[in-house]
């Protein structure tokens, strides 16, 4: 593959949730690079699940736009540090109020999955091999680092210690608490106004009568009856769940980084929570531009189902496992590079109407991305010389369009019809491309699924269910097709029609098999499952 063209903060552009705006991404820190030279190093926090359950695909939407961030600024030549976090412990069921009084929501799962777990640690181990099985059935990228809070528990304490010392918490009989009124520029981010006017009596859910003021929100929680406790210098307990994401983040990233995502929701009050904290836990007024702890916040906007909001009681409701899995594993078999294209084909922060059309269309797609690639294989195997290149001026020209739209506030739309027309190209000249085209046609592909993942997988080793490719069939039943086709194609040839479409309806309606007449004979594949 071709060196990643030289490239300056302002060749990628985002829309900032704190400015308001689409602004340069702008790495502070630069790296030595090749001979030297200093690229751009993009670091950033992306907020990752509460593994208590399987994650469902408005989470993997979210997660993607992180893969797609970190995939832009790779083509574009730059280093990445990408920190994505579990929470597995603190994460309360009303975690939308700035303080919640709900149950965690770990050992809320643990009491509904009955005997399943013989504890919460084994729940918390089992959804978190889980999580991660998916993100490579999906094709994301491996984070640099993948924390936990139970593995972060000292760091959180001492955090809240310094946030004590510093007057900006303070201890009561039920826990520790964030002085909001100590930090002026809470709300900033969210532009709530319930972060400035919160009232006890509408939002304050946890009865603490020691409270100083409704918006404070727990750094740590003393309950002697919680599945999950540490000893504290204020007894046993467990952290709260925003004072996790400031202490993984700090502890990978520094004090000051370049960026934080996560879905819409996190918002208010989980990130507004984290600046406070971030800002309050600093040692110095700011970096060397002066500026705040985190300079860039990118948020994913919420998907819907059919056009109505995901729901359980809807039956609506979709994990990653439920369309991807094969059929003998309890889901639809769907293939998951159609379902990752699915999910990146509307820009992140635009709301997003996921339709088993659109995963139709996606599926068709992806095959069409495999067909060219196979094309490609096929002709430097029949002809490995050659210089007449049809295609790679063209390729070039369309991948720097492709780029030109990730780098254009990750706008996938155009970048996807952008990349569809390198397929369209090769589908054209597919039956007179030589050794050189070809080479041109797989240097191509390899820059475009590195920048998009939707060709092939390109994260190593994966589990099997995330390798086997979509349609893919066990020798039994590839023989019993075979054995069928050949009936098929004797009573053809005998006049008997009846019985020949007899077969194919067979095939196509009670097998899933797509049969397809061609003058070389017959070909047969799975139907894909949308």
């Amino acid at each position: 593959m071709p060196d990643a063209p030289e490239a300056h903060a302002s060749d990628f552009r985002l829309y900032n949730t704190r400015t308001r705006q689409v602004e340069p991404l702008a790495p502070a820190e630069q790296t030595a690079a090749g001979e030297g030279k200093p690229v751009p190093h993009l670091r950033f926090y992306a907020c990752g699940p509460t593994v208590y359950t399987f994650a469902h695909i408005g989470n993997f939407r979210s997660f993607l736009t992180a893969d797609l961030i970190q995939r832009t600024a790779r083509a574009l030549g730059w280093q990445v540090t990408y920190v994505s976090n579990v929470t597995d412990v603190g994460h309360l069921s009303e975690d939308d109020l700035t303080d919640p009084a709900g149950e965690d929501k770990m050992a809320q799962a643990l009491e509904e999955e009955g005997r399943r777990f013989a504890n919460v640690y084994d729940l918390a181990r089992f959804y978190t091999e889980a999580l991660v099985e998916d993100w490579r059935r999906l094709n994301l990228r491996e984070p640099t680092v993948r924390p936990r809070a139970t593995e972060h528990m000292a760091g959180q304490i001492k955090a809240v210690e310094k946030l004590v010392e510093r007057g900006h918490a303070y201890e009561t009989e039920q826990g520790v608490y964030f002085s909001v009124e100590s930090f002026p520029g809470y709300g900033a981010l969210s532009g709530n106004e319930e972060a400035q006017s919160l009232q006890a009596s509408g939002r304050d859910t946890v009865t603490d009568p020691e409270k100083r003021d409704p918006r404070d929100f727990a750094l740590w929680k003393k309950d002697p009856d919680h599945l999950m406790q540490w000893h504290s210098p204020w007894g046993w307990g467990f952290p709260g769940w925003h004072i996790e994401c400031s202490v993984m983040g700090r502890a990978y990233l520094g004090e000051t980084f370049d960026l934080h995502t996560g879905g819409e929701d996190l918002i208010f009050p989980h990130h507004e929570c984290e600046v406070a904290q971030n800002e309050s836990l600093r040692d110095n007024t700011g970096d060397e531009s002066g500026g705040p702890s985190i300079r860039h916040w990118a948020h994913t906007r919420f998907l819907q189902v059919e056009g109505e909001k995901m729901s359980k009681s809807k039956g609506n409701f979709f994990t990653v496992r439920d369309l991807a899995l094969p059929r003998d594993e309890g889901g639809e078999g769907i293939d998951p590079l159609a379902l990752r294209l699915t999910l990146i084909s509307g820009q992140y922060r635009k709301p997003f109407n996921f339709t088993r059309k659109t995963l139709r269309d996606s599926a068709q797609t992806v095959r069409r991305y495999r067909e060219v690639r196979e094309r490609a294989e096929k002709a430097l195997e029949e002809d490995a010389g050659g210089d007449d290149d049809r295609a790679g001026t063209q390729l070039d020209a369309i991948y720097d369009r492709t780029l030109a739209a990730m780098c254009d506030d990750l706008n996938t739309p155009a970048a996807l019809a952008a990349a569809y027309e390198g397929i369209k190209l090769l589908r054209g000249i597919e039956e007179e491309m030589n050794g050189a085209t070809a080479r041109s046609a797989m240097d191509w592909l390899e820059k475009t699924n590195a920048l998009l993942g939707i060709v092939g997988y390109d994260t190593g080793e994966t589990d099997r269910a995330a390798k086997k490719e979509p349609g893919a069939v066990d020798d039994a039943f590839a023989q019993q097709v075979e054995a069928l086709l050949a009936e098929r194609a004797d009573a053809r040839e005998r006049g008997d029609y009846e019985r020949a479409d007899a077969i194919r309806d067979r095939l196509e309606d009670e097998m899933d098999v797509e049969v397809m007449d061609n003058p070389d004979g017959t070909d047969w594949r799975r139907k894909l499952s949308v």
